[in-house]
């Protein structure tokens, strides 16, 4: 077998082992912490298969359809770990995670790939249009946080409708993100770029519909089992859930995913590695949140609300400012890297106490 394929069937079946393990150990009454990391390592490895499969899936689509069908199924993973964990009522969580999710792309993951890539290749350049367009609809999303939180930080009248006015928020990104297909699906800003750069035979349509539905079916399990071990294990760890969310379960759900970023970055091919990783900071702002709220709405006891802690909402509005500032000009290098960096472990310490 190929190597590229030995790499790709080494991964799948260590997410079939660490799902499954996972599953044995919370039963069997194991370790909380021991449980969680394991569940952690599952839930990346899952979403790594999914990444695969849909990749291979876009030998039978077009790129921009592709592209589409990468923020559908990209972000399952996230999707039932945040679903289950507002069946068990852990908001802060959810709320932490979704917000580490668009940080740990933003400001980390690109951050790495400024930084590692600033050092190998000097000053690195790119078209600067697609990641334009990719900030400004995340200002778009940001808005939805900044103002249902305003309502109630400031006491407007607002304040005593803020399901409402969260549910309203949330129909309006998914307007932009619906209206965005068809752009998506001529390659615009919102499509990711196609990175593989293989040239072995492309999978059977059967065998990547299969590793779908069994990737997607162990996303299901595993997200349930982690939530499980998610409480017990902050407890015994002795940290916060906003830190838990906001660092721990947001790099667990998608940071292995993105780091093909980095390694884009280390080829020099810069306008390949902000795509992806600026449109998966999007993915989460403009698509997964909304359908959050809008899930919670109907299906949880909870109901899932775009008012955030204000110190939340601070570090998006920094790290959307500082991404429209790096991004502006066309290129980058280590130090504007570090500075990312250097946001992100700010905020992550700023929570680390709650």
């Amino acid at each position: 077998m190929p190597a590229f394929l030995k790499n790709e069937w080494t991964t799948f079946v260590i997410a079939l082992i660490a799902s499954a393990l996972t599953g044995i150990l919370l039963f069997s009454g194991a370790n909380a912490v021991l449980t969680f990391v394991i569940g952690a390592v599952a839930l990346a490895t899952l979403a790594t298969v999914v990444g695969h499969a849909t990749e291979q899936l876009g030998n039978y689509l077009g790129p921009g359809a592709t592209g589409v069908l990468q923020s559908a199924i990209g972000n399952l993973p996230e999707l039932f770990v945040a679903f289950f964990a507002l069946k068990a009522g852990l908001v802060t969580v959810v709320q932490s995670a979704l917000v580490g999710s668009i940080l740990a792309n933003s400001l980390l993951v690109l951050g790495l790939a400024f930084f590692l890539g600033g050092v190998k290749h000097g000053v690195q350049k790119f078209n600067s249009a697609t990641p334009r367009a990719i900030v400004m609809l995340m200002v778009l999303a940001i808005s939805a946080l900044v103002f249902p939180t305003l309502a109630h930080s400031l006491h407007t009248p607002a304040e005593a409708h803020e399901v409402s006015l969260s549910i309203a928020s949330a129909i309006i990104l998914l307007i932009v993100f619906f209206a965005s297909i068809p752009m998506s699906l001529q390659g615009g800003p919102m499509a990711e770029v196609s990175h593989s750069e293989h040239t072995e035979k492309p999978w059977p349509l059967w065998r990547v519909l299969t590793i779908l539905l069994i990737a997607g079916g162990g996303a299901a399990f595993v997200s349930d089992w982690f939530v499980e071990a998610l409480e017990p294990a902050i407890e015994t760890m002795g940290i916060s859930q906003a830190f838990a969310g906001l660092v721990v379960v947001a790099i667990a759900g998608n940071a292995v995913e993105n780091v093909v970023g980095i390694q884009l970055a280390l080829k020099n091919k810069s306008d390949y590695a902000l795509s992806v990783i600026l449109n998966s900071s999007l993915q989460v702002a403009l698509a997964l949140t909304p359908i959050l709220v809008l899930l919670s709405f109907f299906f949880t006891s909870t109901v899932l609300t775009l008012v955030l802690p204000p110190l939340l909402v601070v570090a998006l509005t920094l790290t959307a400012l500082l991404s429209a500032l790096i991004v502006y000009d066309g290129e980058s290098n280590w130090l504007e890297g570090l500075a990312l960096m250097g946001l992100y472990a700010m905020v992550a310490i700023s929570f680390w106490w709650g």
